[in-house]
C-alpha cells in the first residue's frame, strides 16, 4: 500500500522539474539516468544491449574489489524531504541487499562535502518497492543513494515540498500560484484512475492525453473533484484551465473553491473544502481548449488552497492560477 507521505507530497527528484542523476560509480549495465525516470519501470524478456540485459533503472557491473556503487541525484529544486522509494521491480537476480542514503544542500552540481545520513543502511528485496519514511525539516538540493555491494535499481522517487524563497517576489508581480516548481503541490482528489492532479501544475504544456490529471467514468451522480495548496497565498485574478488533448473525454463544466488554510493539516484541509466560498463560479468547458477566465472571478481575499470541481468526470491537461501575493 501506498503510504500518506507519497501521494501528499512531489517527486523532488523528478526530470520534468530539473533534476539530473549527475554522476554514479559505475553504470555498465542500466544508464543512472533511468533511476529518475517518469514512467513506471518495465521488464522487455528479449531486451539486449551491447553489455547484456537491458534493465529499466541504474545498474552497475559485479564489483569484484572492496566497496560500493552510490550515485547522486540532483532535485528539480530545494525542498523538505518527507520520504523515498527504493524500487527494485525487475531485479531479482541483480538487486542490491542492502541501501542507504545522504542528502545534502549546496550551489554545486556534484557536492563532495555537507553530506549528512538521513537513511541508515537497511536490508532490500529484489523486485519490491521500499517506502521510507522521513522526519527532517531541513531544506536539501540533492540526495546520494549508497548500494552495498553493487547491482540496480529501478527507481528512486524522493517525496517531499519544495521550499521557494518568496522574498525577492513582490507583492504585486502577477506569478502562477498553481506552479509545481514554485511549490504549489495536490493535497487530495476523489479519483485519478488515468492520471494524477500533479501533472496539471507541471511546467509546461501537456505533451499528450497522458499528461493530465483524469478520472475514471463516473456512474454515479456527483461530480470529482481535486485539492491543490497553492505555491503561496494570494488572490486570484486570471485561471485558465486547459483541456488539450481531451476530446471525448473533457469535463462538460468546472468551478472552482477556495479559502486561506495555511496551518491546518491536510485532511482538515480535505474535510473543509467542500464548504468553501466559490472563486470561479460553473463555467461550461470546450475539448481540447485553453480556457481563460478574468471577469469571471468572483471578489475574495487571499486564499493559500483551491478546490477544482469537474462535472460530472473527465480529464484536465492544465491549471494555471495567475495571482498577486498582497491582497
Amino acid at each position: 500500500m501506498t503510504p500518506d507521505f507519497a501521494t501528499q507530497n512531489i517527486d523532488l527528484a523528478q526530470p520534468r522539474l530539473g533534476a539530473q542523476v549527475v554522476y554514479a560509480t559505475d553504470d555498465f549495465f542500466a544508464d543512472k539516468a533511468r533511476l529518475i525516470a517518469p514512467t513506471e519501470p518495465v521488464f522487455i524478456d528479449d531486451k539486449y544491449d551491447d553489455n547484456g540485459k537491458w534493465m529499466d533503472g541504474w545498474e552497475s557491473r559485479r564489483k569484484r574489489g572492496p566497496g560500493h556503487d552510490y550515485c547522486v541525484i540532483r532535485l528539480g529544486r530545494p525542498g523538505v524531504i518527507c520520504g523515498f522509494d527504493i524500487d527494485t521491480r525487475h531485479f531479482t537476480g541483480n538487486f542490491p541487499p542492502f541501501a542507504s542514503i545522504e542528502a545534502c544542500r549546496s550551489d554545486e552540481q556534484n557536492p563532495q562535502t555537507g553530506w549528512v545520513e538521513v537513511v541508515p543502511k537497511r536490508a532490500l528485496e529484489g523486485d519490491s518497492q521500499h517506502f521510507i519514511a522521513l522526519d527532517d525539516t531541513r531544506v536539501f538540493t540533492h540526495v546520494r543513494l549508497h548500494i552495498y555491494p553493487d547491482g540496480g535499481v529501478a527507481r528512486l522517487r524522493v517525496y517531499g515540498q519544495i521550499r521557494k524563497d518568496w522574498s525577492s517576489v513582490s507583492r504585486d508581480t502577477l506569478v502562477n500560484l498553481a506552479a509545481l516548481e514554485d511549490g504549489a503541490r495536490p493535497v487530495g482528489c476523489n479519483n485519478a484512475h488515468f492520471g494524477v492532479p500533479q501533472n496539471m501544475l507541471a511546467p509546461g504544456a501537456g505533451v499528450n492525453m497522458g499528461d493530465g490529471w483524469e478520472t475514471r467514468r463516473r456512474r454515479e451522480p456527483g461530480h470529482d473533484w481535486a485539492v491543490i495548496a497553492l505555491a503561496h497565498a494570494g488572490v486570484l485574478e486570471k485561471i485558465i484551465i486547459d483541456t488539450a488533448f481531451f476530446k471525448g473525454n473533457y469535463p462538460d463544466r468546472a468551478f472552482i473553491q477556495g479559502a486561506l488554510m495555511t496551518d491546518a493539516s491536510d485532511d482538515d484541509i480535505l474535510k473543509a473544502a467542500p464548504h468553501w466560498p466559490v472563486i470561479l463560479p460553473e463555467q461550461k468547458l470546450r475539448a481540447d481548449h485553453v480556457h481563460e477566465f478574468t471577469a469571471q472571478i468572483a471578489a475574495h481575499d487571499r486564499i493559500s488552497h483551491v478546490r477544482l470541481n469537474i462535472i460530472p468526470d473527465g480529464g484536465v491537461s492544465r491549471l494555471r492560477l495567475w495571482g498577486r501575493l498582497s491582497a
